[in-house]
């Protein structure tokens, strides 16, 4: 495909201005008649000359993408051509995936190699791929720009936030494991007795060894391991309200990169991981399982769910629960509730697992409607409009603690935070379940 440049249309103003001064002179036919078919010429000439596919394009990118995160994408370049080129390259994305480095802008000396990236951010999960590369370069008299499209199909699969994973690894390697949330000092309890080292600051006293403190003259402390082959399961609701978004992720897919990482955490302490997603009916089943897959198999099991515009049925998804789960487990749901009728469903079904189970319920708080009680004080300029706002923010608020305080009470562990603060919170909420015995 050939675009003509701002060269050719500058080309093309001269005759246009013969054709306005024939009105005066008809004497300029003739010359504007040649200066037409001078351009035709020289335009078909150059068309002619740049109808060979100059530019080769060949990418590189992870067959696996985290959602909400910037994935590199490598494209490489090699020219055919003996001139100097300049190529303007782009590629045909997926839906839902966001960029903005494309068009790269590339320059190639003749016969040369040139590598360049961009970035990528998906925003949602599932299975996708990249398409065709579109490259632009000049023609050689530089009147056309010739667009050149290269089949490309490269399959990949966009799964919850994996790099935060990859990051716990490397701080494990270093020697440095759960300082992902200061989690360090989380040891076990005292059943499981780990091994003896230096008394570090903010151990208990009644964990010195004193025999050994008094063999090598220095204060030495006794270490508990926390207890392993235990069962951590997860409830992923998919209903409407987890599609409410913060920071360009859905609450679903936060709770998604949260139940990542901490199937990571529990995988690497010996625990087994299951999950249990569900909307108006059960959508996936994952039986709980340890070693070096779990995360694996809740990655794959996970990936392509997506939330969904109908209500939740929790009385689905606690039947299956506690029909399929039968071993006592830390059960943890991520969930919303915005009504007082689905909040005394969810209260009731969380008293009965409690005998039988550990649940602790994560609900997401919303940073808008924090901010809009915690803001400013009362002015004499607030609109009744926005007084009306606070106070019916101020008391969704106050519904909302009740609800927490009601989960409590009927034996459940409740987590009410932000969704971007979810991670972190999740996982040293796990680690202090484990510290203490909970299970």
């Amino acid at each position: 495909m050939m675009i003509p440049t701002t060269r050719l249309t500058l080309l093309l103003v001269f005759p246009l201005v013969l054709g306005l001064c024939i009105l005066g002179d008809p004497s300029l036919l003739w010359p504007m008649l040649a200066t037409d078919a001078a351009i035709l010429v020289l335009a078909g000439a150059d068309a002619l000359l740049g109808r060979h596919a100059l530019v080769r394009v060949d990418r590189n990118a992870p067959l696996v993408f985290s959602v909400g995160r910037q994935n590199r994408v490598q494209i490489t370049l090699r020219s055919r051509s003996r001139r100097k080129l300049v190529v303007w390259c782009k590629d045909d994305l997926f839906d839902g995936a966001e960029t903005t480095d494309l068009p790269l802008r590339v320059e190639l000396a003749g016969n040369s190699i040139a590598t360049v990236a961009y970035n990528l951010r998906p925003t949602r999960r599932g299975d996708y791929a990249l398409g065709d590369h579109f490259v632009r370069y000049a023609t050689p008299l530089g009147l056309w720009q010739r667009q050149q499209r290269i089949s490309a199909n490269l399959p990949l699969r966009v799964y919850p936030d994996v790099t935060q994973v990859r990051t716990f690894d490397l701080l494990a390697k270093q020697d440095r494991q759960y300082a992902l949330v200061r989690a360090a000092r989380l040891r076990g309890g005292e059943s499981e007795f780990e091994r003896l080292r230096e008394y570090l600051r903010d151990d208990e006293f009644r964990h010195i060894d004193w025999k050994a403190t008094a063999r090598r003259q220095k204060i030495i402390s006794r270490e508990f391991q926390i207890e392993r082959n235990q069962n951590l399961f997860f409830l992923v609701d998919c209903g409407r309200l987890m599609t409410a978004e913060t920071l360009g992720l859905s609450h679903m897919d936060h709770a998604l990169n949260a139940l990542l990482m901490v199937s990571h955490v529990a995988a690497r302490t010996g625990d087994q991981v299951g999950l249990l997603a569900f909307d108006k009916k059960v959508r996936a089943f994952l039986a709980p399982a340890g070693g070096a897959r779990a995360t694996t198999r809740v990655i794959q099991a996970s990936y392509s769910l997506h939330a969904d515009l109908t209500e939740s049925n929790y009385d689905a998804a606690f039947d299956a629960l506690m029909v399929r789960l039968r071993k006592r487990s830390l059960v943890v749901l991520f969930t919303q509730v915005i009504d007082e009728a689905s909040a005394k469903v969810l209260e009731k079904r969380m008293r009965q697992l409690a005998p039988r189970h550990l649940p602790l319920c994560v609900l997401f708080r919303d940073r808008e409607l924090d901010a809009q009680v915690s803001g400013k004080k009362i002015a004499v300029e607030d609109s009744p409009s926005d007084l009306y706002d606070r106070a019916a923010a101020a008391d969704l608020l106050t519904w909302r603690k009740r609800v927490v305080r009601r989960l409590e009470a009927g034996g459940s562990l409740v987590l009410d935070v932000a969704p971007d603060a979810l991670t972190p919170s999740l996982v040293k909420r796990y680690l202090e379940v484990k510290a203490r015995q909970l299970l």
